[in-house]
């Protein structure tokens, strides 16, 4: 087999198209391969698949998959076409894609190894420029998201993540089940999840049976005025309503604890972490700081009153019945407020204005513990790339990594 046969075999090139020469130079560490298309042939417009009079050609390259060490690349002179409707177009390579300078092949091993690492490592590893390999990138989610075929789906959790620091947020819309981001678009505002929406057709806006989120009225709106019976079936994220409670409690540890140390007492000193952990079935306490936290919670602090009311509030997720759910929530609010601290009546404040949203939870039971995981995967990235300076790149990497998009050239 000479070497013409062999890179026409080992390329998969098919007529019109064959291999005309091979040269290595041995300088540069590189083989060279040209390609041309038969005397003859006639090609069609891509736009339309009208056969065209033959217009000109140019002259193209593109890097291959390295043979051994050698680095190889692909030569052509790709023939252009005199479309009557469309003007002078340039012929489909059948190696490549429309505007790359790398084959289909090297573009998916470059794209496997994007997702394992960052841009500027895989860039180094495979001979690129940050720009090129980038550019894969883009590429890889253009294709992806052409390809989707909806955006649709029936239980979606919305959040936010930031990418710079000033409070720079784009907004993410996660299928549940999937587990995969359908959205991303800038700010976080009414309009910025309106545009998901609008993209949606009716059918599809009343397939959605619940929405996970968290209390950021902007989304709740935008939720209530697209989709049918909105109202019922937001469900706000039952971790950030807690994490409303943990804080009020903490509020008042804080508070307790310097009024407690004005008076040279310590007790409190140091005892964070006991606060805001559950102790029930933990095993990576000592003895000595559970029997220094339960002297703690049996005392008469009032950390330990807010502290046994954020533990009591956590039971609300265990009912299945909406009126014993909302029950329960009065009698926990009485005692909120009973107890005389304020920022416990508070944050009983807040929940009571979003209680049915938070109740929908006993229906639908979901949450954005996805969401939040498909964040700690962005901030691997985030950090891994040393951050962006580019929004656009950022919402790019989203895509690349969590969207679930089929990305590979063919």
């Amino acid at each position: 087999m000479d070497d013409r046969t062999l890179y026409a075999t080992i390329l998969g090139i098919a007529p019109p198209w064959e291999v005309t020469r091979v040269e290595l130079d041995d300088t540069t560490k590189a083989v060279h391969v040209w390609l041309e298309a038969r005397s003859g042939t006639t090609f069609a417009c891509p736009e339309c698949q009208t056969i065209s009079p033959l217009h000109d050609h140019v002259e193209r390259s593109w890097r291959h998959l390295d043979t051994c060490q050698y680095e190889t690349r692909l030569h052509a002179r790709v023939p252009r076409v005199d479309c009557a409707e469309h003007g002078v177009k340039t012929v489909p390579v059948p190696w490549a894609t429309a505007h790359s300078r790398f084959t289909m092949l090297f573009e998916r091993l470059a794209i496997a190894w994007l997702k394992e690492a960052t841009p500027a490592a895989v860039a180094r590893r495979l001979g690129l420029t940050w720009e090129e390999a980038n550019g894969i990138v883009e590429r890889a989610v253009r294709r992806g998201l052409a390809r989707r075929s909806s955006v649709a789906g029936r239980r979606l959790g919305i959040d936010e993540h930031s990418y710079l620091k000033h409070f720079q947020f784009v907004t993410m819309v996660v299928d549940l089940d999937e587990q995969t981001v359908l959205h991303v678009a800038d700010d976080r505002s009414a309009e910025t999840l309106a545009s998901y929406f609008e993209s949606l057709s009716i059918d599809e806006r009343l397939a959605i049976e619940a929405i996970a989120m968290d209390m950021w009225d902007p989304y709740r709106r935008t939720v209530r005025d697209y989709v049918p019976d909105g109202d019922m079936k937001i469900v706000f994220d039952k971790f950030h309503v807690m994490r409303h409670v943990i804080e009020a409690m903490d509020q008042v540890r804080r508070r307790e604890q310097r009024a407690l140390r004005k008076r040279g007492d310590r007790r409190l000193t140091g005892t964070k972490f006991l606060w805001l952990k559950n102790q029930v079935g933990r095993h990576d306490f000592t003895a000595a700081s559970r029997r220094q936290f339960r002297r703690l919670r049996e005392s008469t602090l009032k950390s330990a009153r807010a502290w046994a009311m954020k533990e009591a509030f956590r039971h609300i997720w265990d009912y299945r019945s909406i009126p014993a759910a909302r029950a329960f929530f009065d009698r926990w609010q009485a005692w909120a407020v009973r107890s005389r601290l304020r920022p416990m009546i508070h944050v009983a404040g807040i929940i009571r204005r979003h209680l049915e949203n938070i109740l929908n939870y006993i229906t639908h039971r979901i949450t954005n513990a996805v969401t939040e995981g498909l964040n700690a995967k962005i901030q691997w990235i985030k950090y891994s790339s040393r951050g962006f300076r580019d929004r656009e790149r950022f919402k790019r990497a989203i895509y690349f990594h969590c969207g679930g998009l089929d990305l590979d050239p063919r």
